[in-house]
């Protein structure tokens, strides 16, 4: 997939405001992308963009496309999106309580979605349920597919929303923060169940967070959202040992590090602005210790900084900015 200078805006009492202003990147086959920033950046929007499902209104794409293989999704009548969305596209949502109907058991909701795109029966669309339920590791699978949401643990129900995403076999997965709220065992688990699977089914994946002790899990290439924009992408590695913007250099220095003795934790200083009201020039300058006056001059472009990187920044070159410890 690539999306191509997707801009997104929303209407608000101050007038239509730009939530997603010019994103692009792609993402590979059997690889694994992680989109990353502050609460607020752009990311779930993003994601949302991807299959249509931004609502409208407020909603609105105002520009840019998003290419799956060698077709414009953003050209798609809604008939033919239904029929790429769930079956070669598929997005588990952050929150699986509110993503699953209490008043259908597991697996009606996972066959239905097999049944619309297969046109099997409802028997064959059971037995797909279990083979899912079995794949993402619920034991007794054949006999979960009769519970209800409210049977299963936060973790059982996030693999329910893995089995309904993968149940007919996508090429891309857009996963939103599948771990949020659950505990650091079932995070692990549902890690590894999302990376082997990415193995077995050799499909693309983009990974939504706000974690980068996640993203150095599973993560092969990064994207660094703040305010709306794409401030930094880079192999994961190379983020890690070394940011090109002051933002991820901000991000790594507010993770807790394991025997730190510094008594409190690092901080980015301020707020991520308004929608209606991004500053002039660099976005992310009134929070920026290297700003300089050349940094509030005007729109500050998306530069190579090295093999397969960029960043949004006029002072990438000069600075020496600080990796993970």
């Amino acid at each position: 997939m690539r999306i191509d200078d997707l801009r997104i805006d929303f209407a608000t009492e101050h007038g239509w405001a730009d939530v997603v202003n010019g994103v692009s990147f792609e993402i590979g086959g059997n690889e694994i992308v992680g989109l990353v920033g502050e609460s607020g950046s752009g990311k779930t929007v993003t994601g949302l963009s991807v299959l249509g499902l931004v609502p409208s209104p407020p909603g609105r794409r105002s520009g840019g496309h998003i290419w799956f293989r060698d077709t414009d999704l953003t050209a798609m009548s809604p008939h033919r999106l239904r029929g790429i969305r769930g079956n070669e596209v598929s997005m588990i949502f952050q929150e699986p309580m509110t993503s699953l109907n209490p008043a259908f058991t597991i697996g009606d909701q996972i066959a239905e979605t097999y049944r619309r795109h297969r046109g099997v029966s409802r028997k064959s669309g059971m037995h797909r349920a279990a083979e899912m339920l079995d794949m993402v590791g619920i034991p007794n699978a054949t006999a979960r597919v009769r519970d209800y949401p409210h049977e299963l643990s936060g973790g059982m129900r996030q693999r329910a929303m893995i089995a309904m995403a993968l149940c007919c076999d996508p090429q891309l997965l857009i996963a939103d923060e599948p771990t949020t709220a659950l505990d650091v065992t079932v995070q692990a688990q549902i890690l590894d169940l999302l990376v082997s699977l990415r193995d077995e089914l050799g499909m693309g994946v983009i990974f939504i967070t706000h974690d980068l002790g996640v993203v150095a899990e599973v993560c092969d290439r990064v994207v660094v959202m703040y305010a709306g924009e794409v401030v930094e992408t880079s192999p994961a590695r190379d983020l890690f040992s070394r940011p090109r913007h002051p933002y991820t250099e901000g991000l790594l220095s507010a993770m807790p590090q394991l025997g730190s003795r510094s008594g409190r934790l690092a901080s980015i200083a301020g707020r991520t602005p308004e929608p209606w009201a991004m500053p002039t020039g660099c976005r992310f300058g009134p929070r920026c210790p290297y700003s300089e006056h050349e940094c509030t001059t005007g729109p500050i472009p998306l530069r190579s900084t090295g093999v397969d990187r960029q960043a949004r920044c006029v002072r990438t070159d000069e600075l020496d900015l600080r990796g993970a410890q």
